[in-house]
């Protein structure tokens, strides 16, 4: 993990500029252990973690106002310190539209102002501590620092409500540390803190007016090549020296087998639309996208683009037979990993703790056994559907809009998909109530579905449309939950609606879409941690903000089409000049993934109904520990219950065994018991109700 952290205290001490931290006990100095001062007191600003020296820059306008930015930035160091001055009067979005994935953290003089992201990749976090505000972009260290409890409301409300903001608040899973939403910065006056948000809000009075597609698509060609670039323009890093040869292991082989990455720059390529254009715009943009000459294969210019191929479950044949067409090009270098059983969801659950839990804790072992082969630079397709296919909830917003007629195409296609006549009228049906529902009365609606356990919802593909056009609908894992704790949630609902008066301030299918990225961000970050590689950084251009704006600018129109993402992809492509595609290029493929997660449960169902036998989430009154085994027993025999809903509740069982399970803390200063949860979770009931208060 790399993240960096701070605080702003109420009254400066005075001690220089070079030294920072607290007296801890026994008058030992309070600071994070492996952290890389930044600035110093009275608000001082660590480093913490393997940042490489040019993920971290500071820029000094004088000794009291300076900029500094960890991660991939594209501003050169003038352009830095103009924003810095121009931070200083107040502006802070031109801090979040550079090119690449970072932090930005200003301080003009005793004000500290932190920014987000838009998606929610890069996220900050805040507890109070000492009289003022200590913050972070991880939870855990903020936990530590604050010796803070679980917060058993936000963990019940993730498990049933995991894409309602009303429902998670600004919570985390600890006690006090608190979340800036996406599109947010904190800002932080002599220790008092204040968000404030940074993107223009659109009035919900007055349609927008109509955007041209091809500049839009444009646009986001743009966003995506200088996303790219950015990265490319970067120093390359060569992972540590191997140390020599295996008997019947190759380099590659032997790199995967020690955890080393190739050295350079390499791409995911399964043969879906999002991989495949960051693989092609890496290897045609000009300079060096490959390894680096001496290394690894010798190709210099060759870029490494990596296929997993799952040997345990089939239905990818296309998808690889792309994968391969899209490598014959010259700049790419092609390498194929394959997997079988032990790469299954649910084969491989031992890992390290993340700062969160996230669903994707039950994959991490299938991820890494491809990152393992991969560069030390290494792009993925993460976020590219999320921020450019259309949610279903979009079709209100086209009614909102007056604009039926784009209504068509995307109803036609669920009626060839259903086969039946009655899907327009279902669907136009459930478009217009949609629009015509208030925010406050989706969460009542909601609040009250949780309360009567209400969670049948119809199947298929027009099923899964018609239950997404809502405000907010409950989490697949929702159904296993106690009624303690679905009570609890429902009434967090019924306190955000009583609040929610006015609305989100976006229409519902744009609200919608936001949710599902930052719910897809938050898991991402949990992946990158479970299946990280030493010395290897994986880049997510879809996820950077400059990106993320331009593919909201995409007219809904647009989105709604069928084929949407492949088809804005394309244009892309062909606008960087890559024009020659396989067939079937973009076609949409999910049976695989839905199909492994089958067989992997199946194959380890005895493992998961150990792992439930006294399980924490029973501990902590979200479970019953009988219901969730009969349910992985029932879903191993083939029953057609919601598998991400179990790979919910599995992945937030690990997470809290590994966390109670760590040894240490994240700060020097403290003894051996300052680390979040210090009591452990004691069996009790009514566990909920310190953690479901509204903040």
């Amino acid at each position: 993990m790399r993240w960096l952290v701070g605080w702003s205290s109420t009254a400066a001490r005075a001690l220089g500029a070079e030294t920072a931290g607290a007296t801890g006990y026994d008058g030992e100095t309070l600071r994070p252990v492996g952290s890389h001062l930044l600035w110093g007191d009275p608000d001082p600003l660590w480093a913490v973690g393997d940042w490489r020296p040019d993920e971290v820059r500071v820029v000094h306008a004088d000794a009291q106002n300076r900029i500094a930015v960890l991660g991939i930035c594209g501003a050169s160091d003038e352009e830095l310190r103009r924003g810095l001055f121009t931070a200083r009067g107040g502006a802070l979005r031109h801090l979040t539209a550079w090119p690449g994935s970072y932090t930005a953290v200003v301080q003009a003089g005793r004000r500290i102002t932190v920014c987000g992201d838009l998606a929610g990749a890069r996220p900050v976090f805040h507890a109070p501590w000492e009289g003022g505000t200590a913050y972070a972009t991880a939870a855990l260290p903020l936990a530590d620092l604050t010796e803070a409890n679980l917060d058993f409301g936000h963990l019940a409300a993730l498990l049933a409500a995991p894409e309602v903001p009303a429902a998670l608040r600004d919570t985390t899973p600890y006690e006090g540390v608190r979340r800036v939403a996406p599109g947010h910065a904190l800002v932080l006056r002599a220790g008092a803190r204040e968000i404030v948000g940074y993107e223009p809000v659109a009035s919900l009075a007055v349609a927008a007016p109509p955007a041209d597609p091809d500049r839009a698509v444009d646009a986001v060609r743009d966003a995506l090549v200088e996303a790219v670039r950015v990265r490319l323009a970067a120093p390359r890093h060569v992972p540590g020296l191997d140390p020599g040869p295996v008997p019947g292991m190759g380099p590659a082989e032997r790199r995967a087998a020690r955890g080393m990455p190739v050295p350079g720059i390499g791409a995911d390529l399964s043969g879906g639309p999002a991989s495949g254009t960051l693989a092609l715009l890496a290897a045609g943009l000009p300079g060096r996208p490959g390894t680096l000459l001496g290394h690894g294969t010798g190709a210099g210019e060759r870029l490494l683009a990596v296929t997993f191929n799952d040997l345990a479950v089939g239905g990818r044949e296309a998808e690889l037979e792309r994968a391969g067409a899209l490598a014959a090009n010259p700049r790419l270098h092609h390498v194929v990993v394959t997997g079988a059983e032990e790469t299954l969801p649910y084969a491989d659950l031992d890992g390290p703790l993340t700062d969160e839990p996230g669903p994707s804790l039950v994959t991490a072992a299938r991820h890494r056994a491809r990152l393992a082969a991969g560069s030390a630079d290494h792009f993925t397709g993460h976020g590219a559907r999320q921020v450019l296919d259309a949610h279903p909830a979009r079709l209100a917003d086209l009614l909102l809009d007056r604009q039926r007629r784009h209504l068509v195409r995307p109803v036609a296609a669920l009626t060839r998909a259903d086969g039946s006549v009655l899907v327009p009228a279902r669907v136009y049906g459930a478009a217009r109530r949609l629009s015509r529902t208030p925010y406050r009365t989706g969460l009542e609606a909601l609040a009250e579905r949780l309360m009567r356990r209400r969670f049948d919802e119809p199947k298929g593909a027009v099923g899964a449309s018609l239950a997404a056009l809502t405000w907010a609908r409950p989490g697949p894992a929702a159904r296993w939950l106690t009624g303690e704790a679905l009570a609890e949630v429902s009434v967090l609902l019924q306190t955000g609606a009583d609040r929610a008066a006015g609305g989100p301030g976006q229409r519902p299918g744009e609200f919608r879409a936001r949710t599902v990225l930052a719910r897809h961000a938050a898991d991402l970050r949990v992946l990158e941690q479970a299946a990280e590689v030493r010395s290897q950084r994986l880049h997510a251009p879809f996820l950077d903000n400059q990106v993320v704006r331009a593919c909201r600018d995409l007219p809904e129109a647009l989105r709604v089409k069928p084929g949407a993402r492949a088809a804005v992809l394309r244009t892309v492509l062909e606008g960087a000049g890559v024009t020659d595609l396989p067939p079937g290029w973009g076609t949409p493929s999910h049976a695989s993934s839905a199909a492994a997660a089958r067989t992997g449960l199946r194959l380890a169902a005895d493992s998961l109904v150990d792992l439930f036998d006294t399980p924490l989430l029973a501990d902590a009154g979200l479970v019953e520990a009988r219901v969730v085994r009969k349910a992985v027993r029932e879903a191993a025999a083939g029953e057609p219950l919601p598998l991400d809903g179990l790979a919910d509740l599995v992945s937030l069982e690990l997470w809290l065994r590994r966390l109670l399970a760590r040894r240490g803390t994240c700060w020097t200063g403290t003894p051996a018991r300052a680390r979040a949860v210090p009591a452990g979770i004691a069996p009790q009931r009514g566990a909920l109700r310190a953690g479901a208060r509204p903040s």
